[in-house]
């Protein structure tokens, strides 16, 4: 197992996740990825679920920000549609394309945290960003045909952080 795949903390959703856990980690932007843990690959504008946790996360002084490895256009329509910040094609699990713009925009990553579904992009990527990481469960059954082959890889990790107990419960921290 390496310790790139290991998250911070795991939740069922970023749904399930309450503001008052972001407070107490002073975490001021929450990057977020979109597919499968927003919403469904197949969502082209948020959901309303989506528009109640970016409103929740603002009341609480928290940034929002999308985070995906999926094509301009996409994230672009929904980013702006939610009025958030985005990065697209970020190229996760690499973290370099992600620190230039955090560089860019003057973000405290030690007050940074990513929220994502997969122990193979999103999870590594926040590591390498040396920010905390939180995995989710994918909010939907179906996938993305490129995110299949990923989930190869993801079912095995996940099983192993499982049975090593790498898996701390958010609400336990």
């Amino acid at each position: 197992m390496l310790k790139i795949h290991v998250p911070y903390a795991h939740a069922a959703s970023v749904f399930e996740i309450d503001v008052s856990f972001y407070k107490k980690e002073n975490i001021k932007t929450l990057l977020v990825d979109l597919d499968n843990t927003l919403d469904s690959y197949k969502t082209k504008t948020p959901s309303k679920r989506v528009y109640e946790l970016k409103d929740k996360l603002e009341k609480e002084g928290i940034r929002m920000f999308i985070v995906s490895n999926n094509t301009g256009k996409r994230v672009t329509q929904y980013a702006e549609a939610l009025g958030v910040d985005f990065i697209s094609s970020i190229r996760k699990p690499f973290a370099k394309k992600l620190l230039r713009k955090m560089h860019e925009l003057n973000v405290d990553l030690s007050t940074t945290m990513m929220i994502g579904d997969q122990t193979v992009t999103d999870i590594p990527c926040g590591n390498r960003a040396r920010i905390k990481t939180v995995l989710t469960d994918k909010i939907v059954k179906e996938d993305q045909p490129t995110t299949h082959f990923n989930r190869l890889f993801d079912r095995p990790i996940r099983r192993r952080l499982k049975k090593k107990n790498l898996l701390r419960d958010w609400r336990s921290l």
